[in-house]
């Protein structure tokens, strides 16, 4: 019979064990940390936890508030993740056709990538709109665009994100107005728009208009989606952006969870039951390489969403509580360098996001540091989730991390800092007097700075770039959109213009205006206007007369 061992304090294990392993051979570096610079101890022991966890009250169960573990008692074993490719380039036809391709290789649901010119808000033959049409997305003008788009795909059977954000209440019409061709009733749809303007001007620069008339539409889809298209999530509250323009982990969920503060703030004020559009708010995280960190940070916002809508808000429908959350792994850890790699980078991200909660997940392709990704390409990142869902066992038991030393204390860490960072934006009067004071971005914009140094000076490795690197590197096929995708488009664009009833979309533009003027909401002119064919750019500028356009001011 195996002899019992007494437990012993980590001062006696760092004195009679570690310290002749120590004096013996060393370890590998004088410290470690993460990828944000959080400092990580040797070893996590049951006395890291001393005074703050105990198992049998804060290992909360899933499906019970706070979350922290899961916002469903059964996780994946009920049902695994939501399996998106992000995808969208050249013409809407061009981008049907990769749609079609994904779902016949298992993919559950769509994510719609719209081109420069559309998140500006700019039609394709506008001059500001040369050499991007269809370059980093597809291209969509007109509701005839978005047809195409879903051509053969029935929207009641499919769920749809769409990243948009200045123009998403007009991309949101068009879906909804081809659901209408098609016979398919609003309330049938899921889905998601990104909608989120407040990280746009943290951190990712596609605007239109001042942050308060921003608010203003989303609180408008807010309520139309609540009476006419009540699965729809409204809006994707992003910290994917944040992280990729080089924020720490505690930044991005900092900076996220003080903006869906303050979009449910704008809610409210507006008249609207935070029990009634609450449910429909989701996340969207980024994962990053940093394995633990990533999952820690996901457990912890669940865990702070669930206490800000019951204390901060008084919210009583548990639907309210639950942080919903789409991930995509780290576009800005992918290398140039042994692209292959990217893969392996890739799988880790994918696998933290899982561990950490996820309900969809992203997986981005082998070669999107270098151009939209190949079939292939995107097909081995597929398989990657496939892989993770069917053959490592990860999505066998709830939250199996759950009760580490290591991942609550980390967890815990993370949600104090977070919440630090968050109470000094409540200082300066909330997330829009931040962003009006330059706060965010010079944090982001900072903590940019010190990890490229880190990287600079070897301290953070990224294999095959600083470290491991190879002089002569075989080039990787790449997806390459020819300009003819352009000029086609342009010449689409031209001949709707001229087939169209011309005087109907004036009426309709002039009906968005008076909304705007009057404070009605704007999403049935929106709606009206592009089941008249209005396009992107007609209807945004309209706005613009009425709201005038953000400009930014630089904080160094």
């Amino acid at each position: 019979m195996a002899e019992v061992r007494k437990s012993r304090s980590r001062k006696e294990w760092e004195m009679n064990t570690l310290g002749p392993a120590l004096a013996g051979m060393g370890e590998r570096q004088r410290e470690f940390s993460t990828v944000s610079s959080f400092p990580i101890e040797r070893l996590y022991a049951e006395e890291d936890l001393a005074g703050w966890w105990d198992a049998g009250r804060d290992a909360d169960a899933p499906g019970e508030p706070p979350y922290t573990r899961g916002i469903h008692p059964t996780m994946y074993r009920g049902k695994l993740w939501t399996m998106r490719q992000f995808s969208g380039f050249g013409s809407a036809a061009d981008t049907n056709s990769r749609y079609h391709y994904l779902l016949e290789h298992g993919q559950m649901g769509l994510s719609v990538a719209f081109d420069l010119p559309t998140l500006m808000g700019r039609d394709s033959d506008d001059p500001l709109a040369e050499g991007e049409v269809g370059r980093e997305g597809v291209a969509i003008d007109t509701l005839a665009d978005m047809e195409c788009l879903f051509d053969r795909i029935p929207l009641d059977r499919v769920s749809t994100s769409m990243t948009i954000n200045s123009p998403a209440s007009i991309l949101f019409a068009m879906y909804l107005a081809v659901a209408e061709k098609q016979g398919v009733p609003l309330e049938k749809l899921e889905g998601t728009i990104q909608n989120d303007i407040l990280k746009e001007y943290i951190a990712q620069k596609e605007w239109i208009y001042p942050p308060r008339p921003s608010l203003r539409i989303i609180t408008d889809i807010m309520a139309f989606c609540a009476e006419t298209v009540p699965k729809w999530n409204t809006i994707s509250i992003s910290g994917y952006h944040i992280r990729e323009a080089g924020a720490t982990a505690v930044q991005e969920l900092a900076f996220t969870l003080a903006d869906g503060i303050c979009y449910v703030q704008a809610g409210i004020e507006v008249g609207l039951d935070v029990d009634v559009f609450a449910p429909r708010l989701s996340f969207f995280f980024n994962s990053h390489n940093d394995f633990f960190e990533e999952i820690a940070k996901m457990r912890a916002a669940r865990r702070m969403w669930a206490g800000l809508m019951r204390e901060r808000f008084g919210a009583k429908n548990p639907a309210s509580w639950k942080l919903r959350f789409h991930t995509q792994t780290a576009g800005c850890s992918l290398t140039a360098q042994q692209p292959y790699n990217n893969i392996v980078r890739v799988t880790v991200q994918a696998l933290a996001a899982v561990l950490g909660g996820t309900q969809s997940l992203h997986t981005n392709s082998l070669d999107e540091t270098l151009a939209l990704p190949t079939e292939e390409a995107v097909r081995i990142a597929l398989r990657t989730q496939q892989i993770l869902a069917e053959e490592s066992g990860v999505a066998n038991t709830v939250d199996p991390l759950g009760g580490s030393y290591f991942v609550e204390t980390l967890t815990r860490r993370i949600e104090e800092e977070a919440a630090a960072l968050m109470e000094k934006i409540e200082s300066m009067g909330g997330i829009i007097p931040a962003i009006e004071a330059g706060f965010p971005q010079k944090a982001i914009a900072d903590a940019s700075y010190r990890y490229q140094q880190q990287v600079d000076r070897g301290e953070k490795t990224i294999v095959g770039m600083n470290r491991y690197q190879i002089e002569e590197e075989e080039p990787v096929e790449t997806l390459r959109i020819p300009i003819e995708v352009e000029l086609t488009q342009k010449k689409r664009l031209a001949q709707l213009r001229a087939s169209r009833d011309a005087r109907r979309v004036g009426r309709s533009l002039d009906t968005i205006e008076r909304a705007a003027r009057s404070g009605g909401n704007l999403m049935p002119p929106i709606l009206q206007a592009v089941r008249d064919y209005a396009t992107v750019g007609e209807i945004c500028t309209t706005m613009k007369r009425v709201f005038g356009e953000y400009r930014e001011v630089s904080v160094f």
